[in-house]
C-alpha cells in the first residue's frame, strides 16, 4: 500500500474540517480521500462545492458520496474511515468498519458509555486493524513536556492535580444549532462529553487514572439545555494523591490552568506558558530533616521554550495514524485509550446522580442503566431520527 484511502463518515462542522485537511495539497502525506458519507444530502452537496473550489471537477469526481455508512464501509473504496458523526454512532460505525476489514480513526469521544466501548475494543482486537482516536491535543508540545517530566519521576511522588478549564464558553445559539446537541438522546451529555474529552484525556495521560470520583454536575445551570454545563469534581489516587477538575460553558472570561504538584516540585501550564518550579531536594525528606520550623527547600524556576507548542493538532493525529498504517509508527492516541477518559466522565455523571463517591474501574452497567432513563425523557429539538439512535445507526435505514 503506497497511500491510505480514507472515507470520512459524517460531514457536519468537524467532518467538513477533516475534508478540508485531506483535500489541501500535500497536507496529509501518503493519504487520499476517496469517499464521504452523511445522512443529509445538502451536506454532501456542500462538500462537492468545497472540492470544486479546491480542485475542480476532477477532485469532485475522485470522491464517492454516500448517505449510509455501511455502504461506504463495504464499497471497497477505503482502507480506513474517520468517524465524525454524533457521539452515539462512533462505536457502532467503528465496529462495522473493523468487522469489514478497515482501519478506524474516531473523533472524540470514543463513545458515550463505557459498556459499549468494551464491546468495541474486543472487535478491534480481533480485527488486527489500526485503531485511533482524535485526541489532537496530545500533539501539543506543552502537554508532551508535562507528561515527560511526570513519567520520568523528575517531579517525584505525585501529590495533586488541579485543572480549571472554564474557557469553553458557549452561547444558547450554539446549543440551538443542532437538534441533537445538549440532549441525552442525541449527544449523551454536555460539557463532559462534548468539550472536555480532550482535557479529561490529558489529565489521565499525564497524571494517571484515579480510583475514586466525587462530582457535582449542574444541569442547565447557564443554558436552556437538559444536560450538564457546569462541573466540579474531586478525585483520589491509590498513593494518596488528589485531583480537582472544574469546567463549564457558562463563564466568561474563562481560565485554562493546569497545575501538577509532586514531592520534587510543581508544573503550571497557563496562558501558553509552561513553568517548572524545581526543588533542590525531595520535600517529603526535607520536611522531616529540617531543623527550623519555617525552613523551605530551594527552588529553581524554569520556563520552557517550546517552539510550535500546540503541535499540528488534528493534522498531526491523521498524519501519525497514516504513518502507523504504512510503516508501524507508534500511535500517539491509540483508540484503546479512549475508554480511560470516558470512564472518568461516566464516573463524574454517575457520582452526581447518586450523590456519592464512585470507584474506578467499573463495568459501566450502572451508568448505562441511569443513562437509559435519561434518554427516555430526552427531548430532541428537531427531527433527527434519520441521523441516529442510541445504538448508533447512521444512515437511512
Amino acid at each position: 500500500m503506497e497511500k491510505v484511502r480514507y472515507g470520512i463518515i459524517g460531514v457536519g462542522g468537524m467532518g467538513t474540517n477533516h475534508v478540508k485537511r485531506f483535500i489541501k495539497p500535500d497536507n496529509i502525506p501518503n493519504a487520499v480521500l476517496t469517499a464521504v458519507c452523511d445522512v443529509k444530502q445538502e451536506r454532501l452537496d456542500a462538500i462537492k462545492d468545497l472540492c470544486k473550489e479546491e480542485g475542480g471537477e476532477e477532485l469532485v469526481n475522485s470522491i464517492k458520496y454516500f448517505t449510509d455508512s455501511h455502504e461506504l464501509i463495504t464499497s471497497g473504496l477505503c482502507d480506513a474511515v474517520l468517524i465524525a458523526t454524533p457521539h452515539y454512532a462512533h462505536p457502532v460505525i467503528a465496529i462495522d468498519a473493523f468487522e469489514n476489514g478497515l482501519h478506524v480513526l474516531s473523533e472524540k469521544p470514543i463513545g458515550v458509555y463505557t459498556k459499549k466501548i468494551y464491546e468495541l475494543m474486543e472487535v478491534a482486537k480481533k480485527s488486527g486493524k489500526a485503531f485511533g482516536v482524535m485526541y489532537n491535543q496530545r500533539t501539543s508540545g506543552f502537554y508532551q513536556k508535562m507528561r515527560e517530566i511526570v513519567k520520568s519521576g523528575e517531579l517525584g511522588e505525585l501529590k495533586r492535580c488541579v485543572w480549571i478549564i472554564t474557557n469553553w464558553y458557549r452561547t444558547q445559539a450554539y446549543y440551538n444549532s443542532g437538534g441533537w446537541r445538549a440532549t441525552w438522546a442525541g449527544e449523551g451529555g454536555g460539557v463532559l462529553i462534548n468539550q472536555c474529552p480532550h482535557n479529561i484525556d490529558l489529565w489521565q495521560w499525564i497524571f494517571g487514572m484515579p480510583n475514586e470520583i466525587f462530582s457535582d454536575c449542574s444541569v442547565g445551570k447557564y443554558h436552556d439545555i437538559e444536560v450538564e454545563d457546569d462541573v466540579t469534581t474531586m478525585a483520589k489516587y491509590e498513593n494518596g494523591a488528589t485531583a480537582v477538575f472544574i469546567t463549564t460553558t457558562g463563564e466568561f472570561p474563562g481560565t485554562n490552568r493546569l497545575e501538577i504538584t509532586g514531592s520534587k516540585g510543581k508544573l503550571v501550564y497557563e496562558n501558553n506558558k509552561l513553568v517548572h518550579h524545581k526543588l533542590d531536594c525531595d520535600e517529603r525528606e526535607f520536611t522531616f530533616d529540617a531543623k527550623e520550623g519555617f525552613a523551605k527547600p530551594g527552588v529553581e524556576i524554569i520556563e520552557y521554550d517550546i517552539p510550535e507548542g500546540h503541535g499540528r493538532q488534528h493534522d498531526g493525529i491523521v498524519i501519525n495514524f497514516t504513518n502507523h498504517i504504512l510503516n508501524g509508527e507508534e500511535l500517539l492516541a491509540p483508540g484503546y485509550e479512549g475508554i480511560n477518559g470516558l470512564s472518568i466522565s461516566n464516573a463524574m455523571m454517575l457520582s452526581s446522580w447518586k450523590k456519592e463517591w464512585v470507584s474506578l474501574p467499573n463495568d459501566g452497567e450502572e451508568f448505562w442503566a441511569h443513562l437509559q432513563e435519561k434518554i427516555k425523557n430526552s427531548k430532541l429539538k428537531e427531527d433527527v431520527s434519520i441521523v441516529m439512535n442510541t445504538e448508533g445507526t447512521y444512515g437511512n435505514n
